[in-house]
Order: C-alpha cells, then structure tokens, then sequence
C-alpha cells in the first residue's frame, strides 16, 4: 500500500497539468461508473428496510422511476429509466409492491411486473399496543413496510398538523410522544407519513380530548397524558390503574419525586428489568429519580382506561408500590418501611 502511494505521489510530481488533469478525470469518471453499477446491481445491500412501494394505475417509467427515488430504492432514476427500457417491454403492475433498498434494477423490475402485495384499494391492518413509544411505532410501522422510519420521526417532530391539542405543546422535542392514539388502524397502501399519524392524532381528538373537556380537571392536557403515559406503563393490570395514579398525585401533593422505572426506561430507550444505579441518575428531564413532579411529557401513548385513570384516580392514601415476580400484579403500600418490607418479601417470593 505505501509503494503504490509512493508511485501516485510520483506521478504528480512528474506529470504535466494536462496529464495530471486527465488523470484525476479518469478517476472521478471510474469512480462514477462504479457507484451507477453499483446502484444498478445491488451492490449495496441493507440501505434499509423494506418500504410499501404504490404504483398507481396508469404510471409511465418515468412515474415510476421518481416514485422508486422518492421512496429511498433507486438513487438514479433516469439510469433506471434506461436500465428498464434496455430490457424489454415490461408491464408494470398497479398495487403495492413491498421492495428492499439495495436491490438491482433486475430485482425491482421483476417484483413491479409480478402481482403486487397488496391491491390498489386494500388496505392494511396495523395494531398499535398501548404503551407504545412513538420510535416503537415507526419501527412497526417500518417493519410492514408502511412507512421510511426515518422520515416518520422527522414528521412527528416538524411536520404541520391542524390540531388546537398540538399549539399547546411547549417542548421542542419528542413534541407529539403519547398522542399517537393506540388503536387498531386499517391503512391505505401508499399512505404517507403525514397521513398517518394525522389518523392517530385524529383518533386522539375524537377519543380523548372530548374525556379531557368534560373532567374539569385543573391539570392540562399534556400533564394528563404525561401522567396517563406513566400509569400505562407501571400498571400490571387494567384494575390497578386507578390505583397507580393515585400513588403518583398523591406523591406530587408531598413534593416527592415519583421514581417511575418507566420514565428513565424511557431515557434509556431499553425496557429493562432492573435499572442500574448510573442508569437513575442519568440527568434528564424525564427521569423523576432525580426530578420532582411530572417529567417533561409523555413517555408512551396511554389507552383510553390510563387516560380515565389519570383523570379520575382512586381514593387512597398509597405512596409505594412494588411488582409481583411474574409482573401479574403490584402491591401498594402506604409507608416506607412497609414498603421495604413487601420488597424484601417479593425478593424472598413470599
């Protein structure tokens, strides 16, 4: 490797403006031969996952070609255009065709001229579980092909959506975590990014502004779903919620800090077990170890029963609460020592 940089460095020094010129001409021309064919060829697998690919009835190369760049599968669309028109006469199918990045143009022609994955007008059903982050969301979504989920994330963050909930929202980050309503949704093939989480968000006026409105609640409704998010993901069971939120507002009345796993879970990006004692001072707005009171904003999508919960908790006068084994479900507790000694008792499996 040093003997042929010695040798380049030779030739510059020796060669003449017009040599050194053609030279380094005929190396960005080889190196842009190679990235074409490399393109063309699939040299570069796993660029990404898998994405929903609509062809609409109709569709010339053209369409098609900027469609294929658009959605990440193809980099050169007028090399595909040639590519394609150099292979034969091929009739492009309408529907969704679920393509990977990094395929030839071989590959992608084959699946565009096959019966699609999915036809013009069906639709695809996607459950979104309740306690869901907004990343495990794009991810799902990414995972079906549905969505690039890097381009999701940035519309949750930038995107412009009609919306009065979403003028209230003060932070700038993680802007729209917890408004993503959990539901089961039947998508259109090709819907965009956009108009997917705007059904989410339009599930979420629909089905928990109205709750929020007739509550009367002094909180807003971001603390709400802040609150209602941390219920969703400590509560063991649908009967407990109330229950859990209790411990929380009754926490925020004697200035304690809430030490929700679930918050610094969240930090961490990991739904991990047992949280390490460096993993609970992280510093962060979310992590209510180390900060009194709600953190900055939800850190999950709640369901409707987490959102009445926070709403409307129990009548108790619980501060702790400890999870079973098997996580069926959490024992409560009002003072500390009884709450050392149900840990010590959990830990013990009595």
């Amino acid at each position: 490797m040093k003997r042929i940089f010695e040798r380049v460095l030779d030739f510059i020094r020796q060669a003449s403006p017009v040599k050194l010129v053609a030279g380094l001409l005929a190396v960005a021309i080889l190196l842009w031969c190679i990235f074409l064919f490399g393109d063309m060829f699939g040299m570069y697998p796993g660029r990404g996952s898998e994405v929903m690919v609509k062809i609409p009835g109709g569709s010339t190369v053209a369409d098609i070609s900027k469609i294929l760049t658009d959605e990440g599968v193809v980099r050169h669309p007028v090399l595909f255009r040639i590519y394609e028109k150099l292979s034969g006469d091929n009739v492009f199918q309408q529907g969704g065709h679920l393509l990977g990045r990094g395929q030839s143009y071989g590959n992608i022609i084959d699946k565009l001229t096959s019966t699609p994955e999915v036809g013009v007008y069906e639709t695809v059903s996607v459950l979104i579980p309740e306690g869901y982050e907004a990343r495990m969301i794009a991810a799902k979504l990414a995972e079906m092909g549905l969505v690039d989920e890097k381009r999701f994330m940035d519309e949750l963050e930038n995107g412009q959506f009609d919306f009065d909930f979403i003028d209230l929202i003060r932070r700038k980050e993680n802007r729209l975590e917890g408004y993503l309503f959990p539901a089961t949704y039947e998508l259109l093939v090709g819907e965009s990014e956009h108009d997917i989480i705007n059904r989410m968000l339009t599930a979420f006026q629909q089905r928990i502004v109205p709750m929020y409105e007739q509550s009367g609640t002094s909180y807003t409704l971001d603390e709400i779903v802040t609150m209602a998010s941390i219920v969703e993901r400590e509560a063991a069971n649908d009967t407990e919620r109330g229950k859990v939120a209790s411990v929380f507002y009754n926490r925020l009345k004697k200035d304690m800090a809430f030490g929700s796993c679930a918050t610094v879970q969240y930090i961490i990006k990991e739904r991990k077990d047992v949280l390490s004692n460096s993993d609970i001072k992280i510093k962060s707005e979310y992590n209510t170890y180390i900060n009194k009171g709600l953190p900055v904003g939800p850190i999950a999508s709640p369901g409707e029963n987490s959102v009445k919960a926070a709403l409307y908790p129990e009548n108790t006068d619980y501060l702790y609460f400890a999870a079973k084994a098997d996580g069926s479900e959490n024992v409560f507790t009002r003072t500390g020592e009884e709450h050392l000694q149900t840990v010590r008792q959990l830990q013990n499996g009595s």
